[in-house]
Formats: C-alpha cells, structure tokens, sequence
C-alpha cells in the first residue's frame, strides 16, 4: 500500500509540480487524483452520517483550539492519523499546500492544477478549501509529500527560539516572527475567528480597547484583522459548513421544523428557522437553518408557509421532506395551522412553553389574584428600592441564619419567576411584617398585603408548584420529544384538580381557568383532534407512555386502527429496497434479484398453501397467519411491558428497531418533533439565557452568519466525538 501510495505522489507532482516536462503541457487534467470525490449524492445512513461528519472534522480539526504549547506538539505529532493539517488550523511549520500554486505578487496565487487565481491574505485558508472542493485533494495526501516538511526537532526548535525572541531586542524579535509568522498568523486569526461565533460576539470587538492591548500582549507583532476581513472569513466558513450540513440533513428520514420570533434589543423581530431529526444511530439531531428579519406589520404567519419553503430550498430539501412545524408565534390560529396542512402537507403544532404561559396567564387574571401580585411586587419594590429597609430585613435574616432568602420580582413574560416571587414573599413573611411595622415611613411608603390576601398566594403556590415540577419533567434529555408533553398534561388537569378542592372560591376559578385553556388549545375535547395530534401519536409509540392511560378505552382502539393504516399506507408506499427495511423476517430465496419479484413469491407460496388445516376447524383460522407482518410488529409492541419512566425512548428503539423495523420507523418521524420550540432549559427558564442576551446585541448583517456557525459547530462537534466513541467500543 505504501509503494501505491508514493506511486500516485510520484504521478501527480509530475503532472503538477513540473507541467514543463510534459512536452509544453501547461494545464494538467482536472483529475488529480484517485482519491473519490466528495459525495454529491447522500447515501443511505448511519453510513452517510458519518462519512459527513469525519469529512467536515478533518477539514475543521476542533482540537486545535487548546492552542498551548504541548497540545500543539501532541496535534502535529499525530501526523495524518487524526488530520492534523487542516483548512481551519494551519500548521505552524511551513504549508504544503505551497506545493499546489504558485504566489502572483502579494494579493494572488494560482492553482498548479486548474490554474484558477485566488486571492491571497496571508491565510491558506482558502487554498486548502479550493484543493479538497475541486480536486479531492485532502490532507492525507498532503501528509504524504515530503517538500517543506520540518522535523520535530526543528519545530521545537523554533518554538524556543520564539520564546526566547520575546525576551531580546525588539529588533531580533521581528526577525525570529517574519520567520514563522505566516502559519502563526493563521491560526490566531481563525481562533478569533472561532472565539467570535462560539461565544457570540459582535465582529466590532476587534476593534475593542482591552481586546486590542491582550492581543497586544500576548503577540505583539500580530495586527488584528478589521471587521471587514473577519466578516470574509466568517462567510467563507458558513458557506463551507452549510454545504456539509445541506449533505447531513439529506439523510434525514423526516424533518421537524422549529420556528423562534425573537426580539433584539433594537427591536427588530427574527425568526430563527431550526431543522430537528433523529438520524440513524437514534441520535436527536438539532441543526440552525437560518434566521432572518420578520416584519410585525404583516401577518407573517400568513407566508410562513413560503418562507420556510425559501429555506429549504436552499439547504436542497423538498416540502415532502419536512413533516412537522413547531413554532411559539403569539399570532397562531387554527385557520394558520389549517393552511399549513392543506397547501404543504404540514402538521402545525404550537410550542409547549409558549402555549402553557398562555394558559397559566388566563388563570391568574383573576381579580383578586392581581390585586395581590400587584401588591406583592409593591412590596418587593420597596425593598430594592430602601437600602435602611433591606439592612433591617438583612439583619433579621442573619440573626436565624437565613441570609440566603432574597425577594425575588417577577417578569410578565416568565410565569415561573411569579410563583418564585410569591415563594419569596411567604419564606420571609414574618420579617417583612416585622420591618413593616418597626419603620414609621414603611407602612405609609407601600402596601402590606391583607391577612386574606396571604391566605390566597398561600394557596395558589401548590397550583403553581405542580405545573413548575411539569416543566421540570419537560426539562429532563428523556423528555424532549412531544411524546412526554399529552401524559404531562392530562397529570396537570388531574392534579390542579384535586388541590382545589380544598380551596377557596378564588382559587377554584384559577384551576377551572388554567383547565380549561390546557383542554382548548390542546383540543382534548374533541375525538378527532386527539386522534390526529402528533403528539398524542408520539406518545403512543414511545415505549414509556404506549398503554395511554390518559385516553378512554374506545380512544385507544381507535388510535390502534389509525397506526395500523398509517403504517400500511406508507408500506404501501415504499419502494423495493425499501420493502426489505419493512419485511426484514422474510428469508426470501427466490432468484429475482429486486425485492418486487421475492414478495410476489412470497404470496404465491401463501396462496398455494392449504386452505384450511384440521385445527383451523377445531380452534378457527390462526389470526396470526393472515395478519400482515407491519400490523404484527404493531401487536407486539403494543403488549411489550413498559419501560421504566427514566428510560430514554431513542435508546429503547436503538436497541429493539430489529425487532419492530416497521413501528420503529414510524416512530422516529414522530419522536423527532421536540416539545418546545427552542432548547427546554431555554423555554422554561425563569431568566434570559446567555444565548438571548448575546443575540440581541449582533449586527443585523453578521446575525445568521454568526448563530449557524454557533449553534452547528457545536452539534457536529458532539455528533463526531460520539460516533469515535462508538467505534473505538466496537474495536
């Protein structure tokens, strides 16, 4: 293998290298290489999957963000095991993508082989990216030229030789950089780069005072690129990884589609567009698509329909690729969700966080409810706002060791911190009566809440108690799928229920109200709405919740019947290589190659086997035999036990897809579409993550750019270190 190998080097310096000594020959052919080319046309996964994910890793090498020192040795020592030379890292020593083009003046470079010109910014960034892209020359081969290569020796020795520059004459320290300062250049601007889209910084931080004298500090001969040339770089990198992703999300069985209205702090609404699937290793796939301007004068959920088709007509996806949209629009309404279906085929669910704030809203718009929130945020102002006041609370606390409980205000927009200000408010209840009463200006600065009005945040806590311990459940990995939210709920009815009925007339109209909007805006009152919901659906086909105790008798047999069809329309519907995936217990020996002719053996076996046996007459005929294997499959997984309530549905299927292939793949189109529209830490946090404040800050032209790269690098990341992982267990 090793002589192939230096036989096709040999091969192709000959034809690039040295074109001259091809008789004048100045153009070599376009194929440089035996290599194969990147594939074009996604291949059934998880193999697809993986090559995507090596691919994108071996030109963008994440490790070599631990830049120091001994990582650096330990990276560049590994050689072409793990693809150290990347497109995103350039090696500290001299490239060998050098042996590739030839430089025109300081601004250009030709490619020896298609003799494109490129232009040229110190950085071989680019060089590298047109090498892998045009001509399948990845950095395997480059390891294997022996041009320019430096010993290990060598590089260390220039590692301390620059050390030792930073103690000498500035004179002899400009010398020791102009000799490594091509490769050292590259990689710090790509770590800014990457600092840039991982922590969601504006590209103007360049141009920052204290951003300037670190640098400054660290690499005094380094000049930081203006945000003009790093919003080049930033393009050139989402449009390289975009590609990749556009492969990845090809090998999608089907695609939920999530969509986030957010505000910036210059007022201007985004929407967020984010692609979710479970890929072939049950592994939840959570990927940014785009996120663009949304005009509030128009009714956007009117061409949300045309916008989300823009969108994936871009990453090369069809509308019949996509089965679900979740959004958290405020301006959703049935005729919406309706239009979705009717025109695109999309069912249309809105998000769970944003639907229960809405009824949780409802319920405490009680009268006297207000009122008493209204007095305790009084309460709580005044304190932030007295320092004497809060010394004396503090004083109190610290007397009973209690300094940890703060008063808490709430936010309109996050119910959860309502229930956390009220908790607050009862915790130190007895000492904000005290600091009441002790200060003559207290009581005529801000209202005390009545004994009644005590009495009713008393009782309304439980209530809100149980619906947070809810969202704490939606919060867990287990639990992100839609299938954990319809059991979630029917819990809430049920257990709000029963706390009011010890309570008084105030707190009963909160329950009714909240039960109310729950049964509405999830239809639980109408048959065919449950029936049709994707959620309900999910719920079905993961193994924690398939009994559907929530459901009547009847409902559940009629859900059976609808699972049955579905899952014989889309057999149906399947193709011949796909009619194997579906019947993978038939032992077929026909000679017809296509899975067509052995099927049709299959029915002419059956159709000539006796039609009645003796024990047909006895017991009547075996249901078994007549039942198509789709709808066995379904049988046994309906009597499968349950699985434990801490079980991860993906993993569970993971384990038993060879056993119910037909019901598994049904349920990895419905497991796939999540509860919340973003992240479940980020929909029910009672404050703004870290993501929602650094967003709202990014320029308006840089902001999809910047939450792609974010978001997905990320996601890749993890989809790479655990499919290594998994072979090296295999191994």
């Amino acid at each position: 293998m090793a002589d192939v190998n230096s036989k096709r080097v040999s091969q192709f310096l000959q034809k690039c290298v040295k074109p001259e000594d091809k008789g004048g020959e100045t153009r070599p052919k376009e194929e440089v290489t035996e290599e194969p080319a990147l594939p074009l046309v996604p291949q059934s996964y998880p193999r697809t999957v993986q090559e995507e994910i090596s691919m994108v890793f071996n030109t963008y090498n994440m490790a070599a963000a631990n830049l120091g020192p001994s990582s650096r040795r330990k990276r560049e020592k590994g050689g072409g095991q793990e693809g150290t030379s990347t497109a995103l890292y350039v090696d500290r020593r001299k490239s060998k993508v050098w042996n590739y083009y030839t430089k025109l003046g300081d601004a250009y470079v030709e490619c020896n082989v298609c003799k494109k010109q490129l232009s040229f910014h110190n950085s071989t960034t680019t060089m590298r990216e047109h090498l892998v892209r045009k001509h399948s020359i990845r950095d395997t081969l480059l390891s294997q030229l022996k041009d320019d290569q430096t010993s290990e020796s060598d590089y260390v020795a220039q590692e301390n030789a620059a050390k030792r520059s930073r103690q000498t004459t500035p004179e002899s320290s400009l010398y020791h950089a102009a000799s490594c300062s091509e490769p050292r250049t590259d990689v710090i601007l790509e770590l800014v780069l990457e600092m840039i889209f991982r922590d969601l910084h504006p590209l103007s931080v360049v141009k920052d005072k204290g951003f300037g004298l670190l640098i400054g500090y660290l690499e005094p001969n380094f000049t930081l690129p203006s945000p003009v040339q790093l919003s080049s770089m930033l393009w050139h990198r989402y449009n390289v990884v975009k590609q990749h992703l556009e492969r990845y999300l090809q090998t999608a069985q089907a695609i939920v589609v999530c969509v986030e209205f957010w505000v910036s702090q210059l007022n201007q609404t985004y929407l967020t567009v984010t692609a979710n699937f479970i890929d072939g290793e049950w592994r939840r796939a959570r990927c940014v698509m785009e996120t663009q301007q949304a005009h509030e004068d128009k009714a956007e959920e009117s061409d949300l329909g045309e916008k989300l088709s823009a969108v994936l007509s871009e990453f090369g996806l069809s509308s019949k690729s996509i089965f679900c949209v979740m959004h958290d629009s405020p301006q959703s309404t049935a005729a919406n969700s309706q239009q979705l279906k009717n025109v695109y085929g999309w069912s249309s669910l809105c998000c769970a966080a944003r639907t229960l704030h809405l009824c949780i809203k409802a319920g405490l718009e009680v009268e006297q409810v207000q009122e008493a929130l209204s007095t305790a945020r009084g309460i709580v102002r005044y304190f932030q706002q007295d320092a004497k006041a809060t010394c004396s609370l503090n004083s109190k606390l610290e007397a009973i060791n209690k300094t940890k409980l703060k008063l808490v205000m709430d936010v309109g927009s996050r119910w959860i911190t309502t229930i956390e200000m009220c908790e607050s408010l009862l915790d130190l209840k007895w000492a904000i009566m005290s600091v009441l009463e002790e200060h003559p200006k207290g009581t005529a600065a801000v209202q005390n809440l009545a004994d009644h009005q005590w009495k009713l945040l008393q009782d309304l806590v439980p209530v809100m108690r149980t619906i947070k311990i809810a969202t704490s459940f939606l919060r867990e990995e287990q639990n992100a799928s839609v299938s954990s939210l319809m059991p979630c709920i029917h819990g809430i009815i049920a257990a709000i229920g029963q706390q009011s009925e010890e309570s008084g007339a105030v707190i009963k109209t909160v329950v009714n109200n909240i039960r109310s909007e729950l049964t509405q805006r999830w239809g639980l009152s109408e048959d065919e709405k449950v029936l049709e919901s994707p959620a309900v659906i999910a719920s079905f086909l993961d193994p924690r919740f398939k009994e559907m105790r929530f459901l009547s008798p009847s409902l559940r047999s009629e859900l059976h019947k609808r699972v049955k069809n579905m899952l014989s329309q889309v057999f149906n519907h399947q193709s011949p290589s796909a009619t194997q995936f579906w019947m993978p217990n038939l032992d077929y020996k026909a000679e017809g190659g296509d899975a067509g002719s052995q099927l049709s053996a299959h029915k002419d076996r059956c159709s000539s086997a006796p039609s009645q046996s003796m024990y047909d007459i006895l017991l009547g005929k075996d249901p078994t035999e007549s039942m198509p294997e789709i709808h066995q499959q379904l049988e046994n997984y309906i009597v499968e036990p349950l699985c434990k309530r801490s079980t991860n549905p993906l993993d569970w299927w993971k384990n038993n897809e060879h056993r119910f292939p037909a019901v598994a793949r049904l349920s990895r189109q419905y497991l796939a579409v999540p509860a919340t529209a973003v992240l479940p830490d980020q929909a029910f946090a009672a404050g703004e993550s870290t993501l929602e404040h650094r967003r709202a800050v990014l320029a308006p032209e840089n902001l999809d750019q910047i939450l792609f790269l974010h978001q997905n690098f990320d996601f890749l990341e993890s989809m790479r270190n655990s499919s290594e992982t998994r072979n090296r267990t295999m191994h």
